[in-house]
Order: structure tokens, then sequence, then C-alpha cells
């Protein structure tokens, strides 16, 4: 499963903060055993990397400190899957095996059955990443199943735990904490009264029997709560807000974690937040469906707002079985219908009943009884259903509050909402389970593509407030302007907007060049994978910096948990330490398959990963090496992407010299600019700060959305506005406009397409600039470097595009890409615009 841009930059900064922890843990190990208290070296290594962000401290049950940050990533971001490589750069950089205990925390039986079914299910993108990261040595667990020492210094094992089962209020009563005959193995025999002494006082929050005082002193609990304080685990917290009550927070934390990541949309105060991804990351990786419509009715009658719902859920599936004829790919819309009541014996209480939509369905509106699921605390129609298989007839699921959490399902289109119109939660609470977007790509068919919501008798600014409230309590609240609320019957409100009538003559003159490749009979637009990583001639790849690569000598406080006893003939004796150095094996399997993402031949990567190591061992010994084997795979990883990065820019370059790449515009080519756009209905425009006008020189229409600019790109395009020289400009909207398909990967959406008055007839233009925004943060990363020679190529190349050849109206024009600075992008414009 290929990781979207933003969730590639949150792993940067994972491994950035890993990388900054792992030396400043190495730096207090190294400290004598009474100044270690005195150095927080998880607090060192956030002020190294966020020294702008708070850091709250938190300790373990010993009371050591306990390296922990928060990824806050909205509903629909794909936190479990960043889950699992985050797990993966924990125990490549951070803890360097990959093996040990993750402890997976989750909130409710949903979320619990969820995960769980996604991890063992070998099939499952989760699960063959972690197979692949390990080479199969992945084991899943409940609390009730059996695991020993060898497991865990054996494979990855991952145990699955419902946060209830962690909040230590009654720790007699919860089976994590009781006594258990199956985790003998981690412990000393019954009768070892001195080895349950030395092991409390190595783990002192131990649970025991008995007392120090007596003469057999005290034993320790063969539990499974003791086992995790041994472990000492990686924990991911998932739905991190829910676990900071008291209780919660002390048994986690009690369970001595060696790192815990929270994966929230909404954290507390209190979490260390290292990444927050934006719901317009997720909208502009198209990752959820929206415009969010909603329509109100009038009617008093509850059967009169299911009926819109059924009809336009009807006309989804029209529009999805025309779309699969012409895609390949399946949409079957369902309809979540929210009543007051599911109980059996409330069926006549005067409230709206799961029971009486049932009846109205198949009765008024002849649904098969099979379509319609009923899902609540005594009836479970979709437990075990694959709602997304082609088999599947559920078209409608009723339920009361069973789908409020965890439930994810992508093919959900619909949001009906039949409950007392005096109260918003339903709309609050599950509004953020319509929302994600199939196959989490664009079906570019608008229906499709966009979510409703259906409701009657709603006071409209109440019902708009309910909404946002809902997008905030997933993480979404920045998406707020994609809310489109109608009175009106037809959920369409989106409208329609075309170019200014000042500007009509250029309606469908205006193109814009891309990069096209001519094989033969061939000509097609440039293809990333399959026009220049398909050339890559990987023996090329230099390895050479890794010469220079400094590696950490082996530190004694370098340790790894390892526990167990074993009958030696005579008695029962303590197979190891409580803490051993680590011995991590020199192993180019492992670096192989970390390479895999960004090598796609596993072979190469093998190749690679022995040529490595080889360079290596001609410093190093294997000790050295082996105990830094997942910083080696980090850096090899930054290497390759480089040295692939020098080789596509080659090809792509001999590409063009040799004619076989162009940059062109012909008749079907190229980028046509649209002479229609759509805005969310009532969406508040970009003003003038200064005259609260609206722009006046963007191409198309007022309202121009003020949602679609951040600080920077409001401030340019307020200032292009201005321009005498200026004829027109357009905001290039990302993942959905123009784009230029370079060397690297990512596909380059420039922020504004700029037309300049042509010198000789003022009403006609004779440069179109390509305009991106960096912030100043950005200015010297690698990701601008490249966009700016990128720029500069394509500008090189656009000077010879023929406009006049698309037709015959057209004569010579000019096309300009560049880079607009933060600190300086005013005079950058000026210059541009004189």
């Amino acid at each position: 499963m290929e990781l979207k841009v933003y969730q590639q930059q949150v792993l940067s900064a994972v491994d950035t903060y890993l990388q900054s922890l792992r030396s400043a843990r190495s730096r207090w190990l190294t400290l004598p055993t009474d100044m270690q208290s005195d150095y927080d070296y998880p607090h060192q290594a956030w002020k190294a990397v966020r020294p702008d962000s708070p850091y709250h401290d938190k300790r373990t049950g010993t009371g050591a400190p306990l390296p922990h940050f928060c990824l806050k990533v909205p509903t629909g971001g794909g936190k479990t899957l960043l889950a699992v490589h985050t797990l993966d750069h924990i125990h490549g950089l951070y803890r360097e095996a990959q093996t040990g205990l993750v402890l997976w925390i989750v909130p409710t039986n949903q979320i619990y059955r969820q995960t769980l079914s996604a991890l063992r299910d070998r099939q499952h993108p989760y699960r063959q990443f972690l197979d692949v990261a390990t080479g199969g040595r992945v084991r899943i667990v409940e609390k009730t199943d059996r695991f020993g020492p060898q497991d865990v210094d054996e494979q990855l094992v991952i145990l699955l735990l419902m946060l209830p089962s962690a909040n230590r209020r009654d720790k007699e009563t919860l089976k994590v904490f009781q006594d258990a005959g199956v985790f003998d193995a981690f412990f000393p025999p019954e009768t070892a009264w001195d080895a349950h002494e030395r092991l409390l006082s190595q783990v002192p929050n131990l649970d025991y029997f008995g007392d120090a005082e007596d003469f057999r002193g005290r034993q320790v609990k063969t539990s499974l709560g003791n086992v995790l304080r041994l472990l000492q685990p990686v924990i991911i917290l998932d739905e991190g807000q829910k676990a900071y009550s008291e209780g919660a927070q002390s048994t986690i934390r009690g369970f001595n974690p060696a790192l815990m990541v929270e994966l929230s949309a909404t954290p507390p105060v209190g979490s260390n937040i290292l990444v927050e991804i934006k719901g317009r990351d997720l909208d502009q990786e198209e990752m959820i469906k929206l415009d969010l419509h909603i329509a109100n009715k009038a009617s008093g009658r509850w059967m009169d707002t299911l009926a819109e719902s059924v009809a336009w859920r009807n006309q989804l599936e029209e529009d999805a079985l025309q779309y699969a004829a012409e895609s390949g790919h399946y949409i079957r819309p369902i309809a979540l219908i929210q009543v007051e009541r599911t109980g059996k014996d409330q069926v006549h209480a005067g409230f709206i009943h799961a029971e009486h939509v049932v009846d109205e369905l198949v009765q008024t509106h002849l649904v098969p009884r099979e379509q319609i699921a009923v899902k609540s605390s005594e009836q479970d129609d979709i437990e075990g259903i694959d709602l997304l298989a082609p088999a599947c007839p559920i078209r409608y699921i009723i339920t009361k509050q069973a789908l409020q959490e965890g439930w994810d399902c992508a093919f959900a289109y619909v949001l009906t909402v039949l409950t007392n119109p005096t109260s918003q939660t339903g709309i609050t609470q599950l509004v953020g389970r319509i929302l994600r977007q199939p196959d989490a790509q664009k079906t570019r068919v608008k229906t499709l593509d966009e979510s409703y919501v259906f409701c009657f008798q709603q006071k409209a600014d109440t019902l708009l407030r309910a909404v946002k409230r809902g997008l905030e309590g997933e993480g979404l609240g920045d998406l707020a302007h994609g809310i489109v609320l109608s009175d009106a019957d037809d959920p369409q409100r989106s409208q329609q907007i075309g170019i200014r009538e000042k500007f009509k003559r250029f309606e469908g003159t205006v193109y814009l060049p891309k990069f096209y490749v001519q094989e033969g009979d061939r000509f097609a637009e440039l293809q990333y994978d399959s026009d220049l990583i398909a050339r890559i001639d990987w023996t090329q790849v230099s390895l050479a910096s890794l010469e220079s690569l400094p590696l950490q000598p082996i530190i004694p406080g370098d340790f790894k948990t390892q526990l167990g006893y074993e009958d030696t003939g005579d008695a029962m004796q303590n197979r190891v330490s409580l803490f051993v150095p680590v011995e991590t094996a020199v192993d180019p399997l492992f670096l192989s398959r970390r390479l895999l993402g960004e090598v796609p031949n596993p072979w190469v990567a093998y190749d690679m990963a022995v040529n490595a190591l080889d360079l290596l061992h001609t410093r190093y010994p294997d000790a050295i090496l082996a105990g830094n084997m997942g910083f080696i795979a980090e850096e090899l990883i930054k290497i390759i992407v480089t040295e692939r990065n020098r080789l596509c820019e080659d090809i792509f370059k001999d590409l063009v010299q040799q004619g076989q790449l162009q940059f062109v515009l012909v008749e079907g080519k190229g980028y046509q600019i649209p002479s229609h756009i759509t805005v969310p209905h009532d969406s508040p425009p970009l003003l003038d700060t200064t005259t609260g006008r609206t722009v006046q020189m963007s191409l198309f229409d007022d309202p121009v959305p003020a949602a679609d600019f951040n600080a920077l790109e409001a401030s340019v395009a307020l200032y292009l506005d201005k321009q005498e020289t200026l004829l027109w400009w357009w905001r290039n909207i990302a993942r959905q406009n123009y784009y230029v398909q370079g060397w690297q990967k990512n596909k380059i959406y420039a922020d504004f397409i700029a037309a300049k008055k042509d010198e000789q007839d003022p009403t006609d233009y004779g440069t179109v600039y390509v305009l991106e925004t960096k912030g100043s943060q950005l200015a010297n990363n690698a990701d601008t470097i490249y966009k700016e020679e990128m720029f500069r190529y394509c500008t090189a190349l656009g000077e010879r595009v023929p406009w006049q050849a698309i037709a015959n109206n057209f004569p010579a024009k000019q096309v300009r890409f560049q880079l607009i600075h933060d600190e300086e992008w005013q005079r950058m414009l000026n210059a541009l615009f004189q």
C-alpha cells in the first residue's frame, strides 16, 4: 500500500525524533546511575527537534523517563497504516531489533475487532507490511493467548488489548492482573524465594503475593500485567484521547513501556504532538468525500426524509454501476439510518424504531429485506460481513449508536438522521462515518466523490454547528467550508462558477504544457514508474558515501529485555539475567526488506544490502554493525533515494535531449484550463483585508473560496490582484488541476496560474506564469530545491513550446515557472509584473 505524501512526512518526522531519542538515550546510559534521574533524555531529544513545542514529561511505573509522542491524524487519514510503519521505524531505528513485544491498546470493541482482523489477515496490507519488515516473524495475540520468552525473543509479538481491560480500577477482578499459570516461563519457580526478591528489586512495581517480613518473603504473580512490566513493550495507543483518565494513564505507564505512541484526531492537553495532519491534507490526497451536502426537510414526517434519502441512494447506485462499467471499480453506496430506538421491547414506545424503518423500506420502497441490516447491542446483522465484497447485498444499515465509534466502511455515502429534531448528537457523532473515499482515490464522478446527510425540521444554524462539531471531533475542523446546507430536496448544492465576463474571450483557449513520451506509435503523458524507474540501471547506484558513515560504538548500557527460566537438570535456574546486552544479527535480509519501498526488485535490493554491509565491514566489526542495523537501514534508504533521483534526472534529461520526451502543447494534449469550476454553496469569499472587497482579477467569477488558501497563499493572491500588468490569475488546486510530472515521484501542483498583459495588446496576455509558494521554514529543504530546479528546466523548455500549433488564432506566447519564497514574495512578484 503506497503511502500518501502526508504519511511520508509523518514518518520522516518520526525518524528525526527517533534519531534524536537514540542519541539522547545513549548519553543517558553512559551517566552514572545516581545522575541518570536528573537527565530526562526523552525531553532532551524533544527539545532538539521541536524546540518551540511544549513537552509533557511522563514516567514509567518504575520512575524511568518514558519517551512518548502523538501523531495527530484525522479520521480517515490511515492511522493504523501509520502505526504499523511507525512500529517498523521504532524497532529498526530505536530498539534495533525486529523482535520483542508490542502492546496495542484500543478503546472500543468495534476498533478491537477491526484491528485484530486486519493484523491477522495475511492478505491485508497492514499484515503484509509487517511480514515484510520482520521476515514473516509476526505473531498477533490476545490477552487469553499463551506466549513465552522464546516467542518474544524470536518474533515481533503484538498483543491487542481493550482499554477497559487495562484500566486498573479493580485489579483483582481484571484478568490482565490475575495470577495465571500460562506465563510461568517468564518468572522464577515458586520455591525460588531469593529469585523473586531479586526480580522485585529490579522491577519494583511488579504485583506479588505475601510480605517481605514473612519467612517465605514475596512471590511475584505470574500475571500478564507483570509480563508486560518485565518486557517493557512499545505501546500503540489508538484513539489516545480516550486514555487520559487518571486511572488509565497510571495503568498504561505502569506497564513500563520503552516508548509510547498515541494516535488521535483530537489529542487532549498533555499529549506531545509530534506531527499534526490537517483535513486539507486528506482532501488533497483524495482520502475523503467532500463536499458534505446536508438536505433538511421542512416536513415533520420522518417518512418523507427517509424517502428522499432512499431516492438519492438509488441515484448514487446508478452512477456507481456506470462508473464500474467504465473503470472496473466496484462501489455499492450504503445509507446509514439513525433511529431513536432499537430494543425489541421499545417498538410501541412512541419513538422512531428500527422495525418501523425496516417496514417502511420494505413495504413502501420495495427494498429486499436482505439489503437491510440492523446494528444494535441486541442485533448485529453486519458482524463478520465484508461490506465491500461485491456479493454483499447490504444497502441500508439502521442503528441508534452502535456505529458512532470505530466503524469504517468507505461505501457509506448517505447519513439519514431520523432522531428528535431537538437533538443533534446523531449528526455530530455519525458524520465521520460517511467521509472515507473508496480506495482513497477520487472517481472523477462528482456524485461519488461527495457525501450526503438527510434530516428534518432542523434549524439551519443549529444544524451547521452540529455538523462542524462532528468534523472537529474527527480532526477535520479545517474542512468546515466543505459543508453545503440547503432546505431544498436536491442534495446537489455545489455551484458551478464560470469565467468572468470580461475574460470570456479566453474560455477554451488557455493551455499549459505537460511532458509526453514519444515511442514509436505511442505518444502518452509521462508515467514515473513505467517511463523513468523502469529505465534505471541499478548497478549505477553509488553507495560510496557509506564509507564515511559514522556508527555508534557498543555502549555497555545498551540492553534489551530477555527473560525465562529453564530446567538444568538439578533445579530450575534463571535462563538469562533480566537485562542482557543487545545482540542483533548482521542481516542483509533485514536491510533488503527495508529497501523494498524504494527499490522495486527484491533481488536488486538484496544485492544493495550485501554491498552496503561489505563497505561497512572494511571499517567496523560485526558487533558494531549489528548494534547499528536500524541506523544503517535508514541511512541506506536516504542514499538510495538520492541516487534514484539522480539517475531519474539523468534519464529524464536524456529523453528530452533525444526528443523522446517533449514538453508540449498539441491539440488534445497538454492541460486546458477549464471553463467552469465547482465551489461550495455559500462558501466565504477571499476578501481584501483593507477594502473588504472580493478579488476582481481572478479568472473565474465570485466567490473565490477563502478556504482554498493558507496565509501565505492568500497574501500572494491579494497582491496579484492589484498588479497593473496582471491580466488575470487562477488558484490551481492540488490533486485536481494542473501539475508537472518531473524526474521525482511526486507531481508538482503549483499554487497559481497568472497571465501578464501583452505589451503590444493589453487586452491579451503574452506570458503565463506558473507560481508555487514556499514558506520560509521550507526554503532549503530537498523538495524546495528540486522544485526550483524543475521550474528552471520547464521555463527553458517552455520558451520553445509551439502555442501557435494548437490553432490558427494562437500567437506565440511564453510560459514561465517560478517558485515564490515567503521572505521575498513581494519583491519577486514586483519583478515578474513590472
